[in-house]
């Protein structure tokens, strides 16, 4: 079986990275940017950061900033007709995996008109032309959308997110800038940075991992364990090495899949507007147990990757029961909930548990599923 693998043409890492914003642009003969980002970082001054440069260089630019933490088909339809009305030629994301699962939707649709109901572009997409030239500069360091060909959108009539595939949305370039990143509060860092270990960890142990995603994943295991509890406590090198541990993350799981905890956590968003990292990092130890019966051979190389001592020692599963252990102890240290006590109502658990069984990231879980068992563990984590 042959395993493909999309990136970013040209990605740029390190402190100082936003500088080549306008380089790009201008090298290629852009004149206007439609700039998405979200309301919160205008007002904290984050997105200013790039927009400056613009300003500096006269590079025409539009804000379009009506996304929502967890964006929405309306988000997205007011974008496409903004950016039409704007006269841009490029797109310049800023922000979260929001902001960035946004300006792919809109510019996935502005370049496939045919898909403007936006709910047809669920699953793997049928688009014919590559979205509109984007480079994204990630303010968290988690989602990893500016690498990944996925993006995520929340059907509110329906009460449900849905996960979007598709090779023409991955951004041109992607700009990794630690300092974007600095003005996180510790809530946010924590929870984008389990979110991050969530793919790295549910993308060593998909069905579709391959030896390239493996090396990705371990890499990221490793760099996110060292540097997130650095990260929460604002250090800079905790913010270096979690916003290169993240961006690996992505590299990897973008091409193989993950499994039920994300499509878990992708109902509590759209149903309680539960943060995404948050509700990746309750549930990962579950779907881990749940796992291992089938995939706890691999937990050892995950518990040697966040530096679990002494595992050669250990049997698959004790080896297996000390990285979850790890896991738990690295999710409570950066101030995760151990469950869903106040979030999960159990009147809603049967709409929960189909929708993630419906959900993109389910085929790739490693142990096949049902609704009922899904609904078990959910059960288990009020």
């Amino acid at each position: 079986m042959a395993n493909r693998i999309v990136l970013n043409p040209i990605s740029y890492h390190g402190k100082g990275a936003i500088e080549n914003v306008l380089p790009e642009l201008t090298s290629r003969g852009f004149k206007k940017a439609f700039v998405c980002t979200d309301p919160d970082l205008i007002k904290f001054g984050v997105t200013a950061k790039v927009t400056d440069l613009l300003d500096k260089g006269n590079f025409a630019y539009e804000v379009y900033s009506d996304i929502k933490a967890n964006p929405t088909i309306e988000n997205v339809q007011h974008g496409v007709e903004a950016f039409r009305l704007s006269g841009a030629d490029c797109i310049v994301a800023i922000g979260g995996g929001s902001a960035m699962d946004t300006a792919k939707a809109i510019g996935i649709i502005a370049e496939n008109p045919e898909f403007a109901d936006v709910r047809s572009l669920e699953g793997v997409a049928p688009t014919k032309k590559h979205a509109t030239f984007t480079i994204a500069v990630p303010t968290t360091a988690g989602t990893a959308a500016e690498v990944t060909i996925n993006y995520v959108i929340t059907d509110v009539e329906k009460k449900r997110k849905f996960v979007c595939v598709d090779v023409n949305d991955i951004p041109e370039i992607a700009v990794v800038d630690p300092d974007m990143m600095s003005t996180m509060p510790k809530s946010l860092t924590a929870a984008t940075g389990m979110d991050a270990l969530t793919h790295a960890i549910e993308g060593y142990i998909t069905a579709g991992h391959c030896a390239i995603s493996d090396m990705f994943h371990l890499e990221a295991i490793r760099l996110i364990s060292a540097n997130l509890r650095g990260a929460v406590a604002n250090t800079p090198e905790g913010r270096e090495g979690m916003a290169l541990g993240q961006y690996i993350a992505g590299m990897g799981f973008s091409n193989v899949g993950l499994g039920i905890v994300h499509s878990m956590a992708h109902g509590l968003s759209a149903l309680y507007d539960t943060p995404h990292g948050v509700a990746c990092a309750i549930i990962l130890p579950t779907g881990l147990e749940y796992n291992a019966p089938v995939a706890g051979t691999r937990y050892r190389a995950i518990g040697q990757a966040m530096g679990v001592s002494g595992l050669d020692r250990m049997s698959d599963e004790e080896a297996a029961t000390a990285t979850i252990a790890a896991v738990k102890k690295l999710s409570a240290d950066v101030g995760i909930p151990a469950d869903l006590k106040g979030i999960l109502k159990e009147e809603d658990i049967a709409f929960l548990a189909e929708s993630a069984y419906a959900d993109a990231c389910r085929p790739g879980n490693p142990r096949d599923t049902s609704v009922e068992e899904i609904k078990a563990l959910y059960r288990s984590l009020m």
